[in-house]
């Protein structure tokens, strides 16, 4: 059990995929890049003491979650992808928190823009 007093963060930035996601047709049909961000909250004294992989969270394979959740079926907003991100990540790392961040820098959007995202900070207990 993740001690609430104690919490390092693991942080994985820039993880890149192609996704299908959006309201408008040509959305759905072209794709377009998404870039995720995501902070793990957790103890990291026990992995850092035994210096074992399996005592912490294998990074590697956050990435290749993300990527294909991004890449995975598709949903109108970015706040429904954010949130699947989220969840995934609390259903399969022992981590007290996440903080998900999906940018969608090639939105559909009349003006100039630098980039667009919706971040959520979830917890595993509530």
């Amino acid at each position: 059990m993740l001690n609430s007093s104690t919490m390092d963060r693991i942080s994985l930035s820039g993880i890149k995929a192609v996704g299908y996601h959006g309201v408008f047709d040509h959305e759905r049909r072209n794709g377009q890049p998404f870039v995720v961000d995501v902070v793990l909250h957790t103890d990291i004294r026990a992995a850092a003491a035994s210096d074992d992989l399996a005592a912490t969270a294998n990074y590697g394979e956050l990435a290749e979650r993300v990527k294909a959740i991004i890449e995975g079926e598709p949903c109108n907003l970015i706040e429904t992808l954010t949130e699947r991100i989220a969840a995934d990540v609390l259903a399969v790392f022992d981590v007290a928190r996440v903080d998900v961040t999906v940018h969608k820098p090639k939105a559909p959007i009349e003006v100039p823009f630098g980039d667009v995202s919706v971040s959520v900070s979830r917890s595993r207990h509530g």
